[in-house]
């Protein structure tokens, strides 16, 4: 699996989109998000990935000033009242795990977090050890991640031991009670 195979499948993930509204009051442009109904200035969201609703389709495009939008090679002015997706940012120490993993731990980890109904979305912590160790010794550890899905939180434990072999340990802990582990050693 290439990098951008992986960047994919993070990117299709639910939840890859805050989606909302958006206004022009008092000469500033405001996002309404649809699920929580807060506001926020789209200000914050400059050079981030946006998806505006335009002829019956979503336009992907990169937010610059000004209610601007670089599609391709198009430039579209926002609207009030438009609908518009925002690009979620993952949290940088998972961003790093997630490259740390090898092809098939990535997946075994991905597909099991989508099957308790999370996505790698929902992360709201993420401790990972590997940034502190030295990459050219036999590293092993424990890294803390925790999950929010509005309905149910998953505290997940990854032990790796990247000494002689490769081994991958994944615990997954939901706050429902229901555990479930998965290893991968190469």
């Amino acid at each position: 699996m290439n990098r951008q195979q992986r960047i994919k499948l993070i990117e299709n993930q639910l939840g890859a989109f805050d989606a909302g509204t958006i206004e022009f009051i008092n000469q500033q442009w405001v996002f309404f998000d649809e699920e929580t109904e807060e506001a926020s200035l789209l200000e914050h969201h400059i050079n981030q990935e946006v998806e505006v609703f335009r002829e019956q389709s979503w336009q992907r495009g990169l937010l610059l000033e000004n209610g601007k939008v670089q599609c391709d090679r198009k430039m579209i002015s926002l609207f009030d009242g438009e609908s518009i997706r925002i690009r979620k940012q993952l949290i940088y120490s998972l961003e790093r795990l997630l490259d740390e993993l090898k092809d098939e731990a990535f997946l075994y980890f991905i597909n099991t977090l989508n099957s308790l109904h999370f996505s790698i979305h929902d992360c709201i912590y993420c401790y990972n050890h590997l940034t502190f160790l030295n990459g050219n010794e036999g590293a092993c550890g424990v890294n803390f991640l925790i999950f929010d899905n509005e309905e149910c939180i998953c505290s997940i434990q990854h032990h790796f031991d990247y000494a002689s072999s490769r081994s991958d340990r994944f615990e997954f802990t939901l706050s429902s009670g229901k555990r479930t582990v998965i290893e991968k050693i190469s």
